[in-house]
């Protein structure tokens, strides 16, 4: 098994070759996380997007003074490529744990947006 880039397995033991992901069972994961440390008071809404602002400045980082074509392969460089998918991981952790907060479905939302993104920008 190898993940979509082509590299090794990354394996977990919440994860079952049987079993997919979804977004419900990742931010479960994240709370019970949370839970289990008392992070709760401090996982407000200020504090995750602050948090979320943070880690995606940590991504854009990786890409700050590349070329183009240097960004367009940054997955072909083992270090690099392990960066950014822990930085995108970090990303994506705080965004599920903010919407979580606020009660909201980032999946809905997502495509309520598409769905304004469509009607506003038609295609030609």
């Amino acid at each position: 098994m190898t993940d979509h880039q082509g590299g090794p397995p990354h394996e977990s033991p919440h994860e079952s070759p049987h079993e997919p992901l979804d977004v419900a069972k990742l931010q479960r994961r994240l709370a019970d996380f949370a839970a289990a440390r008392n992070w709760q008071p401090y996982h407000t809404p200020k504090n995750l997007v602050a948090a979320l602002s943070v880690e995606a400045s940590e991504l854009v980082e990786i890409f700050q003074w590349l070329t183009p074509e240097q960004s367009a392969g940054v997955m072909d460089d083992p270090d690099t490529a392990h960066r950014v998918r822990d930085e995108v991981a970090d990303v994506l952790a705080y965004l599920l744990q903010l919407c979580e907060v606020l009660g909201i479905d980032p999946l809905v939302a997502l495509n309520a947006k598409i769905d304004r993104n469509e009607r506003r920008f038609p295609a030609p």
